[in-house]
């Protein structure tokens, strides 16, 4: 009876070991065909992935100088470029002008404006009024938006007065206008003077520097 549950319990774990043999090599196919179809799919991919990156790279390769020459001709189209006194240059102006009026005994004030009215140096003369430095910048501001004399300009409010009503200017002499190839660069209002005529004077002498 021993022999025969031995036998048995042989025959029966033999059965099961066969019966367990049976799914892990089916199991074990199984793996074999996942691994086999992940395999083909990682192929494609990475060649799928590869074609992708080289179009990528083909077309930003290619693309990128046409987008900066695009970039270059539109700045082009759209810049507009001016010229302006350096402040060495305006501060010259300004000394020069102080320097005429102390020869001829005046206290000034002198101020030197960019195109767009936006002051680069204000030089106040000893002595000279409190009134005269917001003067001069008027005054150059008004010469440079005009590019014309202010002492010039006067004689337009008998057709246009409304002009002394903008915002900014002194239609009174002692502004001038700093010109390069023909255009506006900047004005040099000179006040403090008895005279407009005298502040024009002041002021043309440090327009005169400029040219030196």
């Amino acid at each position: 009876m021993n022999d025969h549950r031995t036998t048995s319990a042989a025959t029966t774990s033999a059965n099961t070991a066969s019966a367990g043999t049976a799914p892990r090599r089916a199991a074990s196919r199984r793996t074999r065909l996942l691994t086999g179809a992940a395999a083909v799919a990682a192929l494609a991919a990475g060649a799928f992935g590869a074609v992708s990156a080289h179009a990528t790279t083909s077309t930003a390769a290619s693309g990128a100088p046409q987008r900066t020459a695009a970039a270059a001709e539109a700045g082009d189209r759209n810049v507009h470029r001016t010229t302006h006194l350096t402040v060495d240059a305006a501060t010259r102006a300004a000394q020069a002008a102080v320097r005429a009026a102390r020869e001829d005994g005046q206290r000034v004030s002198v101020a030197v404006v960019d195109r767009g009215g936006v002051t680069i140096v204000v030089l106040r003369g000893d002595g000279a009024g409190p009134q005269s430095y917001a003067s001069a910048e008027r005054k150059g501001f008004t010469a440079v938006s005009w590019n014309a004399p202010t002492s010039e300009l006067v004689k337009r409010l008998e057709t246009t007065p409304n002009l002394k009503d903008i915002p900014g200017t002194l239609f009174l002499g002692g502004g001038v206008p700093v010109a390069a190839d023909g255009a506006p660069i900047a004005g040099i209002g000179v006040a403090g003077a008895p005279s407009g005529a005298l502040d024009e004077k002041y002021a043309r002498a440090g327009a005169a520097a400029l040219g030196r």
